[in-house]
């Protein structure tokens, strides 16, 4: 389990703190894109996830960051940096 966990989100599901590290927020962004670890599939969420770990020092990160944009709708991409952005705004 990750350490950073401030709170759950809607699906009882750990939601980064704000001092999350980009590894921390790289591994969320796995299950999400993979729908493991009790995560959904959710790639609005895993873009968001990769964002703030790339930001944070991930490379692989930025790897994984633009192959799951390849496979997202453009509207997707936009809500997924949206939520990036509100998630540091809060923090």
């Amino acid at each position: 389990m990750l350490t950073s966990v401030e709170n759950e989100g809607a699906e009882g599901l750990p939601l980064p703190t704000p001092n999350a590290s980009g590894d921390e927020l790289f591994k969320m962004g796995l299950l999400y894109s993979t729908g493991q670890g009790g995560a959904p599939l959710d790639y609005v969420s895993a873009h968001m996830l990769f964002n703030l770990a790339a930001m944070r020092g991930s490379l692989e990160a930025k790897v994984y960051r633009k192959e799951l944009s390849q496979e997202m709708a453009s509207d997707e991409v936009a809500e997924a940096q949206r939520q990036a952005r509100e998630w540091l705004a809060t923090g």
